[in-house]
């Protein structure tokens, strides 16, 4: 029988009518590929409509009415349809993964003490595996002692406000604000950062809306605190920070921290080793210079014992 055109546009709009109300009764998997499985289904059911109903013989006993034409040509549709579903249903759905959820570990502490060895290279001082005794209470005191066979040749203090440091060897002391050695390093720095530089912390909690990514054995998180870019790599077994890139924009001058030899201690994973590199341009002449600090931590403590913090400047020593 020969459909008019315009029964044809009835059955093309019935047919995405049903098709329609098909896949709503049935939960179809996505996939990237469905609105191209969708499209090609749809155009075979229209073509097979088409072919079918032009080529179906006359009967000569029964008139076929609209009705009757419409009547197969949805049972057809369904037919069809209901064999493309089933296909689709065994195509196993892509399922998005979850959020990793990376709880990092911080250490937590009253007071700590450590003996340890370190070494400091820049373009004015040049220390090679000195004694290093450290002090600090938590968010309020750091102090350190560099001694150099009998002699203790660095000592310094470094508060919120302030940093004072007292060169032994040359009778020198410096004394900053935090505002001030900020614009001679060209680099944003603080008590917090210094702190959890020397305990291996975030130096910036993860907020709310934060992601961490996979990247080969690390979880990255980078953050963005004005100026300041951090990218912080979490080991993806022990859940420690194990290196730190704090770059300042639009200088670019960086600093980069390594941690390496995590041991038990008290309740935490403490890094014993840490190599903190700052690479930077000198405001004054304008040249890329760079400062290398490593520390090898020999004991370290952590406890609620009241530490001392003994500091004082000599009146003869001059101001640099």
């Amino acid at each position: 029988m020969k459909l008019k055109v315009p029964l044809v546009n009835v059955v093309v709009v019935e047919v995405h009518r049903v098709s329609s109300g098909c896949l709503r009764t049935q939960k179809r998997p996505t996939s990237p590929n469905t609105p191209w499985n969708s499209l090609l289904t749809f155009s075979t059911i229209i073509l097979i409509l088409l072919f079918s109903a032009c080529q179906r013989p006359r009967q000569k006993n029964k008139t076929e009415t609209p009705a009757d034409t419409l009547a197969a040509v949805v049972k057809d549709t369904v037919s069809v349809l209901e064999k493309d579903t089933t296909a689709l249903a065994a195509i196993p759905p892509v399922i998005e993964p979850e959020e990793t959820k990376v709880n990092v570990e911080m250490v937590d502490f009253k007071y700590l003490s450590a003996k340890s060895k370190v070494s400091f290279k820049s373009k004015d001082q040049d220390i090679d595996n000195a004694n290093i005794n450290i002090r600090m209470r938590k968010d309020s005191v750091l102090w350190l002692s560099i001694v150099a066979g009998p002699i203790e040749v660095v000592r310094g203090l470094i508060t919120r406000d302030s940093i004072l440091i007292v060169d032994r060897y040359h009778k020198e002391y410096y004394q900053y604000d935090f505002n001030t050695l900020s614009q001679k390093f060209n680099f944003q720095l603080s008590f917090d950062l210094i702190q959890s530089i020397l305990v291996g912390n975030m130096p910036i909690p993860k907020k709310e809306n934060q992601r961490f990514k996979k990247e080969n054995d690390y979880f990255m998180l980078r953050q963005q605190e004005g100026k300041i870019m951090l990218e912080s790599y979490i080991g993806e077994q022990n859940r420690r920070l194990k290196k730190l890139l704090v770059t300042e924009q639009p200088t670019k001058n960086s600093l980069t921290l390594d941690y390496d030899d995590f041991t038990q201690l008290n309740n935490y994973l403490f890094p014993y080793t840490s190599l903190i590199q700052l690479d930077y341009q000198s405001e004054k002449d304008k040249l890329q210079y760079q400062t290398v600090f490593r520390i090898k931590h020999q004991k370290v403590e952590l406890s609620e014992k009241t530490l001392s913090f003994p500091f004082s400047v000599p009146p003869k020593y001059e101001r640099k």
